[in-house]
């Protein structure tokens, strides 16, 4: 029996970056030997174990047939006869078909290094178009390693082609999708998935809102680059400088939908196109399974992103009603997500991308001043019931009306 390190762990390792999680595969033993030494076995599917200690995870070396359709349709095959280089022809990438010895030696059979050093992504064999869920994978891992300038293999990217144009991607699951998807979400470059999805012809399967956004065009003189999936792109681009966090980058995706159900007689402005898109995003959380709290900042993004960019210009009361409906007063997070958001907006255009956003510093203002005002006050001073919601709800009106007077005697004095 003998083990090795596998897959990212080694590949991580070789590209300088941390590892965060060791996978092993063992040669040469049966699920019976690993039992006999504290190893809890959890894979149905195939032999996969967890170390008594560590609790990482050992798979026996198996390989992998094609029996049906989606991601699920595979026979597995693990013995003790099962080699190493066998095991790793079943991987997707030759950047992660790399294994190494407990002694430190590398074992690289399909010349993972090679394509580490020359920055590329490469299927190993073309057992790769067997699984539909490798397409979003390699998009992934084309937006995780962005930066270190990784590209995509051209016939890898023909293989992607074939397989979307096969109808492969329509078995994935739900939760599959949305997993790869917010894995990618979260990387450095998040607009790197979507642009290779659209590249390979995925975007228009798996995610038919965002790729009907490319060729919608919108006025020059706010969006110079034109193309609203191109602004949808820059967005989310900007968005993932601006914020770690996954609930901002997805809103940042989905503001703008509903600009692809503009009439094209009505290009290029898109009045009401925010309160539009709120359905799409619905229907598209819905779809793959969104969370709730990722799903409800995106429906509130895409309906007052606009009215945030003229937050200034905004009545006391109509500023107090957004503040409400954002329910600022639960979820006072909400409140730089939406900022977030919206700047991401206004900052992801052609020539925008340095702008300052004091629309953001407005808000955030307007929500102390407004948050100022206190509910034991209001109560100590008598109010009872809904009386209570409502007094409290015109001091805050009254407190903005004030503000905003004292905003604009400054700003004329």
């Amino acid at each position: 029996m003998k083990i090795y390190l596998v897959g990212g762990a080694v590949r991580d390792s070789l590209l300088n970056l941390p590892v965060t999680e060791h996978d092993w595969v063992v040669v040469g033993a049966t699920p019976q030997q690993l039992l006999d030494q504290g190893y809890q076995q959890v894979g149905k599917d195939f032999p996969v174990f967890l170390h008594p200690v560590s609790h990482d995870e050992y798979a026996l070396a198996r390989t992998e047939r094609k029996s049906g359709s989606g991601y699920n349709g595979f026979t597995c095959y693990a013995a003790p006869d099962v080699t190493l280089e066998q095991d790793l022809l079943r991987r997707d990438l030759t950047v992660n078909a790399i294994a190494r010895s407990a002694d430190g030696e590398l074992i690289d059979p399909y010349h993972g290094q090679r394509d580490i050093d020359e920055r590329v992504l490469r299927h190993v064999s073309a057992a790769f178009g067997e699984d539909p869920l490798r397409v979003l994978r390699v998009a992934r891992f084309a937006a995780r390693f962005a930066h270190l300038g990784f590209t995509i293999a051209p016939e890898t990217l023909s293989l992607m082609q074939q397989m979307a144009e096969d109808g492969e991607l329509t078995e994935l699951t739900a939760e599959r999708v949305w997993r790869e998807t917010e894995k990618a979400l979260l990387t450095r470059d998040p607009k790197v998935y979507f642009q290779v999805l659209r590249d390979c012809g995925a975007l228009k399967i798996l995610f038919p809102e965002i790729d009907n956004l490319f060729g919608v065009p919108a006025p020059e003189k706010w969006h110079p680059e034109i193309d609203t999936g191109v602004h949808t792109l820059m967005t989310l681009k900007m968005a993932a400088t601006l914020s770690p966090d996954v609930d901002v980058r997805f809103a940042a995706l989905c503001h703008d939908l509903g600009k692809g159900l503009t009439p094209p007689e009505y290009w290029p402005h898109h009045h009401g196109h925010g309160p539009a898109g709120v359905k799409l995003v619905d229907a598209l959380c819905l779809r793959f399974r969104v969370p709730n709290p990722i799903r409800d900042l995106a429906k509130l993004v895409a309906e007052y992103h606009d009215l945030i960019h003229t937050i200034n210009k905004l009545r006391p009361e109509t500023l107090l009603k957004l503040l409400d409906t954002i329910d600022v007063w639960r979820k006072p997070q909400r409140l730089e997500q939406i900022i977030m958001t919206s700047e991401a907006d206004a900052r992801g255009r052609t020539g925008f991308e340095q702008n300052p956003y004091p629309q953001g510093d407005y808000l955030r203002q307007a929500y102390r001043v407004a948050n100022a005002v206190s509910i034991k006050e209001v109560i100590d001073s008598g109010f009872q019931g809904m009386a209570i919601r409502d007094e409290l709800k015109r001091r805050r009106q009254k407190a903005l009306a004030e503000w905003k007077q004292r905003q604009e005697a400054e700003q004329t004095s």
